[in-house]
């Protein structure tokens, strides 16, 4: 089997990326017709066709689409190689795709950040910002923060930060009656009240309760609000919407300020763990890789100090 010319399978994935031969000619600093002349060189090469070219861009074929994922692989290993060196000799630099939950992102990463960026002004960082549980390969994720108690998927890298308790809370008015009629004293007093919640792709609603004893309840409510916000929830909560689980850290103060109450304080919530999480990768970009040693130092002291100065 003749030797690749790999090349060609760089321009290929940046092309692609680029979305059209004569953005990716721009990006690549080469003349469209050599661009175009190397695509048509691998599809020869390959014997089969992997984009469909119109006036409008390109579109990848079903095959084209499958090799592509394989240009993309050898494109990050090269860059990854090119860069080991950079490690002792430059300052790291490149880009980072970072996923983090909403609240996380707003209470932590938007203080932690920008002061990364100050440190390491040659890299650049893509903040995506979800609930869901994002596919780290499949989605081209560096690095993946989450709050679990555990991660399942063997093939990545968790490392724990820091313990994420969660507090069940509402508003005190301590003037409405219905809270006389209905006083909350047990964990099946819940279903009595309207509640709040994160989104839950399974449609499944419910609070695991632990007693001070280690008794354990399941109690499954209806929310009323369903956000992927925290920070909506609380402010919901705080206005008497409703009851919620948020985590410590996004309630302590309002907590102390009165303005939230605790809901059944003998009994706990399971304790989620934020964990970093990353491709089990040997060929981690040096920017990835200080940006990891970054977290891993600042993230649990940032969570520890805000149990005591809330992030707004």
């Amino acid at each position: 089997m003749s030797v690749p010319d790999l090349t060609n399978y760089y321009i290929f994935a940046r092309v692609a990326a680029a979305g059209s031969i004569s953005a990716g000619a721009r990006e690549l600093n080469m003349p469209k017709s050599t661009v175009s002349r190397r695509l048509t060189d691998l599809e020869e090469a390959q014997g089969v066709r992997l984009l469909h070219r119109s006036t409008r861009g390109l579109k990848l074929t079903d095959v084209g689409q499958a090799f592509l994922v394989h240009c993309e692989t050898m494109v990050a290993a090269a860059e990854a190689a090119q860069q080991v060196t950079q490690l002792v000799q430059e300052t790291p630099r490149g880009e980072i795709n970072l996923s983090s939950p909403y609240a996380i992102s707003q209470s932590m990463l938007v203080t932690l950040l920008p002061e990364f960026m100050a440190l390491y002004p040659e890299v650049k960082i893509n903040l995506v910002v979800t609930n869901r549980p994002v596919n780290l390969i499949d989605e081209g994720i560096d690095i993946a923060l989450r709050v679990r108690s555990h991660i399942e998927d063997s093939s990545l890298i968790a490392r724990p930060l820091a313990d994420a308790p969660a507090t069940l809370v509402r508003s005190p008015d301590r003037g409405d009656v219905a809270r006389i009629e209905h006083p909350l004293n047990h964990p099946l007093d819940l279903i009595k009240f309207p509640h709040l919640s994160l989104h839950f792709t399974s449609g499944r609603y419910s609070y695991e309760l632990r007693s001070q004893q280690g008794d354990k309840l399941t109690v499954s409510y209806r929310p009323r609000l369903i956000t992927d916000d925290l920070m909506v929830l609380r402010e919901a909560a705080i206005e008497g919407l409703g009851i919620v689980s948020l985590p410590n850290y996004l309630c302590e103060q309002e907590l102390h300020d009165g303005v939230l109450e605790r809901v059944l304080p003998e009994w706990s919530l399971p304790v989620g763990i934020m964990h970093m999480v990353y491709p089990y990768r040997r060929g981690l970009l040096p920017a990835v890789r200080v940006l990891i040693d970054f977290l891993a130092e600042r993230l649990p002291i940032t969570a520890r100090s805000s149990l005591t100065s809330p992030f707004r």
